[in-house]
């Protein structure tokens, strides 16, 4: 079956069916990753080789868009199946692919060792000599294909996008934010922006997003999820929550109940765009299919985002 530029999206499993995305850019005989997922998406992946009659020794590159465990926590475990590829990634997450110690340690201070076990699995190093730190600018070629790294910071610092010329398209990481295909409607994609911990910026994050539309993509490949198009309306709907969330987080920063306060807030916003998006299945449906988990980790971004402005001025 044909595939169109040859792309091909790839569930990685994470918590839901269509949450969480990687992508298998396939160009004659050679193909390469585009995210990976955890420890546990790597036989997921392995098999849309397969199914594209493909090996490893066929996959040239693993791109990673940012190192959060979601979209890269199994890049060592894949690197040890594709006895040809190099990895490529943004010069700041270099490190904690060639020594994740600390990625770990940060994360399990946090969530507990238990806990990353379950959901991610242990963290394998990535062979120094097998890293490719990427430039702004940089391009992988895939055969005659470009695919060209360009730094995205505002969802995190060590983020970058993959520009693709041959299908006119990005890969976005999590800078064009978060589209589940649960929640279109007649009008097309419904979409609301990660600010999740720990390096939200949204003067960056607003930059980043108008340096993917200056490059006039058709289509833009998100980690969360797939494939959207109606590229200049979904910038602007992001453009237009990013000032409102930070609007209800300075609101909030007031409160002694800052968090509730914040979370409650950004639930009826979402809500309400939902709605005049042409959401009819309830607020509780909407937060059960795809949003109470983003809320959270949003609200929590948002907080620690509040926190570092503060410690900024003291």
């Amino acid at each position: 079956m044909s595939v169109p530029y040859g792309i091909h999206t790839i569930d990685t499993g994470f918590v839901r069916p269509q949450f969480d995305a990687a992508y298998l850019v396939v160009e004659g005989d050679r193909a390469a990753f585009i995210d990976c997922g955890t420890n546990y998406a790597v036989p997921r992946m392995l098999a849309a080789l397969d199914a594209a009659e493909l090996t490893p020794a066929h996959v040239d590159w693993l791109i990673l868009t940012h190192v959060h465990l979601d979209h890269a926590g199994g890049a060592g475990e894949l690197m040890a199946e594709l006895p040809n590829a190099k990895l490529v990634v943004h010069p700041r997450g270099a490190r904690h692919m060639i020594d994740p110690s600390k990625l770990w340690a940060g994360a399990s201070a946090v969530y507990g060792e238990a806990v990353m076990d379950e959901t991610y699995g242990r963290l394998r190093p990535v062979p120094a000599e097998r890293v490719i730190e990427a430039a702004d600018g940089h391009i992988v070629h895939l055969q005659d294909r470009q695919l060209l790294c360009v730094h995205t910071p505002g969802h995190a610092k060590h983020h970058m996008a993959i520009y693709d010329r041959q299908s006119n398209a990005c890969f976005t990481g999590d800078t064009f934010g978060l589209s589940y295909r649960d929640l279109d409607t007649d009008q097309g994609p419904f979409i609301i922006p990660t600010t999740s911990p720990v390096q939200f910026d949204p003067e960056a994050l607003h930059d980043s997003i108008d340096r993917l539309l200056a490059l006039d993509p058709e289509a833009m490949y998100l980690t969360h999820y797939g494939r959207v198009e109606a590229v200049e309306r979904l910038a602007a709907d992001l453009h237009a929550q990013i000032d409102a969330m930070v609007e209800l987080a300075l609101e909030a920063d007031t409160q002694p109940d800052r968090y509730h306060r914040l979370r409650a807030s950004l639930a009826d916003l979402y809500f309400s765009r939902a709605q005049a998006h042409g959401w009819t299945k309830g607020r509780e449906a909407l937060e059960a299919l795809a949003l109470d988990m983003d809320i959270t980790l949003n609200t929590q971004g948002l907080e620690v985002w509040l926190d570092g402005r503060k410690d900024s001025r003291e």
